[in-house]
């Protein structure tokens, strides 16, 4: 059977490795053809910029250095390249192996088909609170450039700039991307040239600083590690939005391309920017320092690193919202109305303040995320392809699904449940610091000994026929 795309293009999805519905070219409720993959590794990797290139990243770099010294901050920069690099490769690779995003995988990795739903709304409710988060920041600029206006006229208007922008799909964000990535280079060049003609309000090298009482190492460096938890997990799941498009002649290079390149610019380069703005001009907030070092250019910066970071925010969750109503109430309006209704959510969480709520959205947030993204990574790489439990490709298909697979779910509202616990203090110091690793590690243990006690019985109904060989992981 084929269908006339709104471009006028027909898809075949006579293929039962295919998706039976699409909106555009995005595939939200299904496998992305082989045929449809043809985007490069760079056009890929630069629509994750948008997310790389956020003020976020310099605000976490600033507060870190400032509160607990340069050095920690730079080596929990480190771990959390490492880390986030590590689980973005793996999931690239298995995004680009079976033209799935991680919501879709999740229904053939461990946890069926209404399990997989429930990781796709509190994923879907990661990206709206990041969008309001991030709309915060580029509103408090605008306001306080121009404090005559109120707040809630920024909010509206920045909240609604960015729904058109999602309108046609991921091309629309390549393009966006790709036009709005040397503005952002010679504003990031300019600060960073005003910044070095201010005197620096420390004396010694930067990454030098540390306040007083404090050494490398020990609670401060936990701290440090903590606070990037709350936010390392984003990263390598969102890597699967873009690289279920990667090209199959592109696939060895492009997964690290995908999986690395965001990570060495999130937490290394604006990370690292970041410490350095910190010590240098003693200010924490880029939303500060960046309008006293650039005046106007300094809102225009920042207005354009935000539209880049919320068109993406709001592309990703429209994916999940989609996926979670077609699975749960057999809504599927399209991904134009789930663009809509995460744009609109976001700009009540701006009205609602969400801002006053950070410390506990990121805690909960980071062992969440870290979680599912382990429990998706130990499923292929150990379960499917070492245990060789389950069937070697992934099903997203709800009559070939199981609603719950234990697997999965449990391992998940185990480990997020117990992490959660541990990160609001109640284990211990260690375990408050390290809680999303401590949640990661025993999903892991929890996903294979159940993986093993079940035998995979809960993965699929039936073991499918013409699935393509190419999209098998194992």
């Amino acid at each position: 059977m084929s269908w006339l795309s709104p471009k006028g293009e027909a898809w075949n999805f006579s293929d039962q490795n295919t998706t039976v519905q699409s909106t555009g070219d995005d595939f939200s409720l299904g496998s992305v053809p082989r045929s449809k993959r043809m985007m490069g590794w760079l056009s890929i990797t630069n629509i994750t910029f948008g997310i790389a290139t956020a003020i976020f990243y310099l605000q976490m770099g600033s507060v870190m250095a400032l509160q607990f010294g340069a050095m920690n901050a730079i080596i929990s920069a480190v771990y959390a390249i490492v880390v986030a690099g590590i689980l973005g490769t793996i999931i690239a690779y298995l995004s680009a192996k079976s033209g799935m995003n991680v919501n879709l995988m999740s229904r053939g990795g461990g946890f069926g088909y209404i399990g997989a739903s429930l990781t796709s709304f509190i994923y879907a409710t990661n990206f709206i609170m990041y969008c309001a988060l991030e709309g915060m920041i580029l509103v408090a600029a605008v306001h306080a450039f121009l404090p005559t206006i109120p707040e809630w006229i920024w909010i509206l208007i920045f909240g609604i700039l960015v729904i058109p922008l999602n309108w046609f799909g991921i091309k629309q964000l390549d393009k966006l991307q790709k036009w709005s990535l040397p503005l952002f280079f010679i504003f990031l060049v300019a600060a960073i040239t005003m910044a070095f003609l201010t005197p620096s309000v420390y004396g010694g090298a930067f990454w030098t600083y540390m306040p007083d009482g404090l050494q490398v190492g020990g609670t401060a460096l936990l701290s440090c590690i903590s606070m990037q938890h709350g936010i390392m997990g984003l990263t390598p799941l969102l890597a699967s939005d873009y690289a279920r498009f990667l090209n199959p002649k592109d696939t060895k290079f492009g997964i690290f391309a995908i999986g690395f390149v965001p990570q060495i610019f999130c937490f290394g380069v604006m990370g690292g920017l970041g410490i350095w703005f910190g010590v240098r001009l003693g200010e924490a907030n880029p939303g500060v320092y960046i309008v006293l070092l650039l005046g106007v250019w300094g809102v225009l910066f920042t207005m354009l690193t935000q539209i880049r970071i919320n068109v993406t925010n709001i592309y990703s969750g429209s994916l999940s919202l989609s996926t979670f109503f077609e699975n749960v109430l057999k809504f599927t309006p399209g991904r134009h109305f789930w663009v809509v209704v995460t744009g609109v959510s976001a700009i009540v969480l701006m009205l609602g303040r969400i801002t006053d709520h950070l410390e506990l959205l990121l805690t909960f947030q980071g062992v969440f995320l870290m979680t599912w993204a382990t429990i998706l990574v130990v499923d292929a790489m150990v379960i499917k392809k070492i245990m060789k439990i389950g069937p070697g490709y992934y099903e997203y298909r709800q009559e070939n699904l199981f609603k719950w697979n234990p697997v999965g779910v449990a391992a998940l509202i185990i480990a997020s449940v117990l992490g959660t616990i541990a990160a609001i203090g109640f284990m211990g110091g260690f375990l408050k610091s390290t809680a999303a690793f401590f949640a990661s590690i025993l999903a892991a243990v929890i996903s294979v000994i159940l993986a093993k006690f079940t035998n995979g019985k809960y993965y699929v109904k039936e073991e499918a026929s013409g699935i393509d060989k190419e999209d098998y992981i194992r």
